[in-house]
């Protein structure tokens, strides 16, 4: 059970639009309840076929109007209301993904080569047809949205704008991938060790091809949808983390999911990294029509993007 009494705006947003929330402690992430989103989320949970797909998003727990206390149910969330909350229209509940993170460096990658749905007017596809020429996104499938990366020396997080992304052209996406994954050295800043990050490098690449091969087998069609990649910043942290993962702790991962409400769970290590996809507001099944060639072509990027890395660092 999750109380609501309060809300603050997501610090650590780094894609999206604007107006997305957290509960007081920061585990949960409220955000509005766009109609095609909320859908896909009810098709998420609701539907077995969807089943292979759930694990690589965030986990969804219901729909709040005003705020409340949420509490999980069969039918999602029972709320109470509750008056001084700052939500005012129905909003989406959602796990927030960096709170488990001490430090979380945090990625949002665009996906796909189409930045428009159906719905959309014909000025608008012309503008969002220039913006996927100009851009990434229509020769790669991605455009690096936005990312934060902890200073060691500050301990504060650095923030890379969302008009990075869209001034790169595709030659430029591996250095972007440097600056996200930078490695610790003496005179750096920022970053993991090698024996630290490399581990990191290979277990995004093993999850976002199973999240490939998973949506490879949907008929969908996902506009505005992205690949979410965190991984926590802090040295120490990311030690236990390496360790905890090194020793098997992935295949353990489900069997502790119906453990999450035990006290200890903040002491126990877990997975250094998560990667999941995110923002489903312009998300519709297609029957009929085949994958979506657009975003398998972002995921085919990610995964060279990553692989270039890994080679990169364990040539040094």
């Amino acid at each position: 059970m999750a109380e609501v009494t309060h809300t603050i705006p997501l610090a650590s947003q780094v894609g999206g639009h604007a107006g997305v929330l957290t509960s007081d402690d920061g585990s949960l992430l409220i955000k509005p309840a766009l109609p095609l989103e909320h859908k896909f989320y009810q098709y998420l949970t609701s539907d077995p076929v969807f089943a292979p797909l759930r694990p690589f998003t965030a986990k969804f727990l219901g729909t709040l109007k005003l705020g409340g206390k949420a509490t999980e149910s069969d039918q999602g969330i029972e709320v109470a209301q509750v008056t001084d909350v700052g939500v005012q229209k129905e909003s989406l509940v959602l796990e927030n993904l960096s709170h488990p993170f001490s430090k979380p460096n945090i990625l949002d990658i665009k996906l796909g080569t189409v930045l428009y749905d159906e719905s959309a007017s014909p000025e608008k596809v012309e503008r969002m047809l220039k913006a996927a020429r100009d851009t990434t996104s229509l020769e790669s499938g991605v455009r690096l949205t936005g990312f934060q990366v902890y200073n060691n020396a500050t301990g504060e997080p650095v923030n890379t704008p969302k008009s990075y992304g869209k001034s790169i052209k595709v030659s430029d996406l591996p250095d972007g991938i440097a600056k996200f994954f930078p490695v610790s050295f003496s005179e750096s800043t920022s970053g993991l060790r090698l024996d630290l990050l490399l581990p990191i490098l290979k277990a995004f690449q093993e999850d976002i091809t199973d999240i490939r091969e998973a949506y490879a087998s949907y008929e969908i069609r996902m506009v505005g949808g992205s690949l979410l990649l965190v991984y926590e910043g802090d040295a120490a942290k990311a030690e236990e983390g390496v360790k905890w993962m090194l020793e098997g702790g992935e295949e353990d991962e489900e069997d502790d999911e119906d453990d999450e409400g035990d006290e200890d769970d903040a002491k126990k290590p877990g997975p250094p990294y998560t990667v999941k996809l995110i923002d489903f507001a312009h998300t519709r099944l297609v029957p009929g029509q085949g994958p979506d060639e657009g975003v398998l072509k972002g995921f085919d990027t990610v995964l060279s993007l990553l692989d270039g890395r890994i080679k990169q660092l364990e040539s040094l």
